[in-house]
């Protein structure tokens, strides 16, 4: 009992987190409220297989640590993006495509790292933020198009979720605190129906069980532009995962090797491979439940098992799925500010040491966050070039990151005159 508890607190941390990516990108799609049932039902059995592949480890796969995998919103953007432009065949090839590459390269990704220091990834983790924020606004009032964006019921709603977790953040502490977000989301939802803003036919109709269907949105099909993007969306979420995975050695006491890691990031290939395959998300591991073992003290492996047979599940309930599609968008909308804001937070966090020591550092930061942050509000700006790179330049997301790279390249990792003159002086000096 005591091991199917803690199981189900892992559940709830990362519940609020595994929801809404399907939930924020179907909607974006404009997915019936079936299609979106069965895309959340298959990313919360997903996102059990994923963890499990993680933690049941054997000599090709899995790092063998209580490591929870949930979709990344590093993708979320991108699959937008893809999805308006292509359509949502072209996600779920670009995804496969993702998977396969991250397998090829798990062995040798150690070596590859380098290209992505904390001034790249706390940099893209910020523009992921950033870039976020306008889908997080739209839905506070009542979702783009809806004939009552802006009202006063939905402002309200939306203001009243994000000021309950708030509250909760405040004056809880622990696991509460670490759920805030999922128990905002239930309150606002409760306040919602009471003022008959919340529709229950999606769950009346939805059957109590399920088969997943493998290519459920139809046959995926292969774009390069959209293929490179999810590459990319890949690599950061490897980097990402690494930094989980040496979090939790030290909390573990394990020493990790680099056939570990290698494990560890064929592990997520495979995940982000199935999920092309039944029509998923790519995945990453989820810090928050890092966390909740901080607080807990139980580190077990068996407990973090528990949680992914939960998940998937789960995933066979559409009636539980069903649940989800029935949050108005204007309870998400609050929630995803929090949520959106805390990525922002993140990513400071991460930039804030690298930033006060170097003014290299302080240059790659500025120009991507402001490429990233430009680019999302006038996408148009590369409209004249060709249709199918444009992808890859009106995606803020995708170009501050690929600004963030080339500028580490170009100020961290090439020589400059400046650094040569200090090494011939030190040589004189020896």
């Amino acid at each position: 009992m005591k091991t199917a508890a803690l199981g189900i607190q892992h559940l709830l941390a990362m519940y609020a987190g595994a929801i809404l990516v399907p939930l924020i990108v179907g909607g974006a799609l404009g997915l019936t409220s079936e299609q979106l049932t069965y895309l959340v039902a298959i990313d919360i059995l997903m996102c059990g297989v994923a963890t499990i592949l993680q933690v049941v480890s054997n000599r090709f796969f899995g790092i063998g640590l209580p490591v929870v995998l949930g979709c990344t919103f590093t993708a979320v953007g991108p699959m937008i993006a893809i999805g308006g432009q292509y359509g949502i065949s072209a996600i779920y090839g670009a995804i496969l495509v993702s998977g396969l590459f991250v397998i090829v390269i798990s062995t040798f990704f150690g070596k590859l790292v380098r290209f992505f220091p904390p001034v790249v990834t706390g940099t893209v983790v910020t523009v992921i933020g950033i870039t976020l924020i306008p889908v997080a606004i739209n839905n506070m009032g009542g979702g783009q198009g809806a004939s009552d964006f802006g009202s006063i019921s939905n402002i309200s709603l939306s203001f009243g979720t994000l000021f309950f977790i708030i509250l909760m953040y405040r004056f809880t502490e622990g696991f509460i605190r670490s759920i805030s977000i999922l128990l905002g989301i239930i309150a606002g939802t409760v306040v919602a129906a009471f003022i008959g803003k919340v529709d229950f036919s999606s769950v009346t109709e939805a059957s109590v069980f399920h088969m997943v269907e493998p290519f459920y949105f139809g046959m995926p099909t292969f774009e390069w532009s959209a293929i490179v993007t999810m590459i990319l969306v890949a690599m950061v979420s490897l980097v990402e995962s690494t930094g989980v995975y040496f979090a939790l050695g030290d909390m573990t006491e394990e020493k990790l090797k680099e056939a570990d890691l290698s494990k560890g990031y064929r592990a997520e290939g495979l995940a982000i491979l199935l999920g092309g395959i039944f029509n998923a998300f790519p995945y990453t591991a989820f810090s928050q439940n890092v966390g909740l073992m901080h607080m807990t003290g139980v580190k077990s492996r068996k407990v973090i098992l528990v949680t992914g047979i939960m998940l998937i599940t789960l995933g066979f309930i559409p009636k539980i799925a069903a649940l989800t599609t029935i949050i108005p968008s204007a309870v998400l909308g609050g929630a995803m500010i929090a949520m959106f804001g805390m990525v922002i937070a993140q990513g400071i966090k991460m930039l804030s040491s690298v930033i006060a020591n170097s003014a290299e550092n302080s240059m790659i930061v500025a120009c991507s966050v402001g490429m990233g942050l430009g680019v999302t509000v006038v996408p148009e700006l590369f409209a004249q070039l060709p249709q199918s790179i444009q992808i890859l330049t009106s995606n803020g997301i995708v170009a501050g990151s690929v600004t963030a790279i080339t500028l580490n390249i170009i100020f961290n990792m090439t020589p400059s005159p400046a650094r040569k003159t200090v090494t011939v002086l030190q040589e004189k000096e020896a």
